[in-house]
């Protein structure tokens, strides 16, 4: 892919109603451990053998895309990475997949549309039906909040633009007004991700990292009943993060799967073994074990695994 043309970028004069219905769809995702799972609110999606898999609340997962390296879900919308590079995305209603962006290697989803970080690690941002715009050099990692959106750099620095209501930034000034540009707020950041007002990195170290809104304790203890202005440690020892609207998980080394905030405790506590990836939604959580086994839960319930059925 040629740097200097920008992305191959195509749209199709025949789809000019799927690009019409994601426009006007507020392209809101949550953020999974891992690129294999996905949740939002009640939609959810999971990539097992290749094959991505879509489905709501606990209905029976139907196939959405083949080729698949990585998912993403708005609140009508499936998105798939495919192993060649291709963005696609699946509106609720249509049957017909558009292709976003090409030479991607991963993305992420969310209020103000989609980031995308390209083969050279530049990140691109795709707004609705507009072409993508560059962005930043050097990012390893992304992630779209409910109005503040964040990257981070190879080198471990943390960026973060928009909406600073809820102590989004957590850079220590109590910073609540938005901004239009993005900020450093954080280094030694080895991934991010955020929600409906806050926001965890995870350090290289293993630390998870949490700031803003803290109603319901997705952030522990850190700022609970109302809202964090500045990065307080939640949880150590830790490989990947996820978080949902109220709850949050991270994943130990040794595949221990730990959870808090609304309808666990307050404090991180240990759920389940064996985890390889965790997304959060709103009260629904999805995690894959170590044998491939797909599997998910509301806030206060028992685990049940989910079969996958052609």
């Amino acid at each position: 892919m040629s740097r200097s043309n920008g992305p191959q970028f195509k749209t199709w004069f025949s789809r000019l109603v799927l690009l019409s219905t994601l426009c006007a769809s507020p392209l809101v995702s949550a953020d999974s451990s891992c690129p294999m799972l996905a949740s939002y609110y009640n939609r959810h999606m999971a990539i097992i053998a290749g094959t991505a898999w879509g489905w709501t609340d606990s209905a029976s997962p139907t196939p959405i895309q083949t080729s698949a390296v990585q998912v993403g879900v708005g609140k009508d919308v499936y998105y798939t990475l495919l192993a060649n590079g291709e963005l696609t995305a699946l509106v609720d209603g249509t049957k017909e997949t558009m292709t976003l962006m090409k030479g991607v290697s991963r993305f992420a989803a969310g209020d103000s549309g989609v980031f995308a970080i390209d083969s050279a690690r530049t990140l691109w941002h795709i707004r609705h039906a507009e072409q993508p715009r560059r962005i930043a050099e050097n990012v390893s990692a992304a992630a779209i909040g409910d109005g503040t959106d964040y990257y981070v750099t190879t080198s471990g620095e943390l960026f973060a633009h928009g909406k600073g209501h809820r102590g989004q930034f957590g850079d220590g000034h109590d910073r609540l007004t938005p901004t239009s540009q993005f900020l450093p707020v954080a280094s030694d950041v080895n991934d991010v991700k955020a929600h409906t007002g806050h926001a965890l990195y995870l350090s290289h170290s293993g630390e998870v990292m949490g700031t803003g809104g803290n109603i319901y304790g997705p952030l522990s203890r850190h700022g609970l009943g109302d809202k964090a202005t500045h990065w307080g440690r939640i949880f150590t020892d830790a490989t990947a993060i996820a978080t949902g609207a109220s709850h949050s998980a991270a994943i130990r080394k040794d595949g221990s799967l730990w959870v808090w905030g609304k309808g666990y405790a307050i404090e991180p506590e240990h759920f389940r073994d064996q985890v390889t990836c965790v997304a959060a939604g709103s009260s629904a959580t999805i995690a894959l074990l170590g044998d491939d086994s797909l599997w998910q839960w509301n806030s206060g319930e028992e685990p049940h695994r989910i079969l996958l059925i052609q």
